[in-house]
């Protein structure tokens, strides 16, 4: 790619804004509430998803009302933010793979195992191309 093409690159990225987890126009692209269902399956399904984009990656927990603020507190240095009650959401913002969604997964699994609760599933939102 010559520098005249990454240039042109550069500037059509910079004219788009950052996503963010609460930016207009998100739809869920895929979801993954199966447990036997690899993530790399889930992904290969969507025919929506785009993985050259970033999404906001959606966990779905189930936590006992009192575990709520802890699970808050361990996951905000990573960029996570927790939403709603009944179940709890734990949102961020990333580009999606296989690898990083498998990570994630066993990661919220043992994290509302350990705070008594239960991990539901996940689901991926983009804004769809204009």
């Amino acid at each position: 790619m010559g520098w005249l093409a990454r240039w042109r690159q550069r500037r059509a990225e910079r004219r788009v804004p950052a996503l963010r987890v609460d930016s207009p126009g998100l739809e869920v692209v895929v979801e993954a509430f199966d447990l036997a269902e690899a993530d790399s399956a889930a992904l290969a399904r969507s025919p929506r998803w785009r993985g050259d984009r970033p999404a906001v990656l959606r966990h779905h927990l189930e936590l006992p009302p009192d575990q709520v603020e802890q699970a808050r507190r361990l996951l905000a240095p990573d960029g996570w933010e927790l939403r709603g009650e009944r179940p709890v959401h734990a949102l961020r913002v990333q580009r999606l793979d296989a690898l990083h969604c498998a990570q994630e997964r066993a990661r919220m699994a043992g994290l509302a195992q350990r705070l008594g609760g239960d991990w539901i599933g996940w689901d991926a939102l983009q804004v769809p191309p204009a």
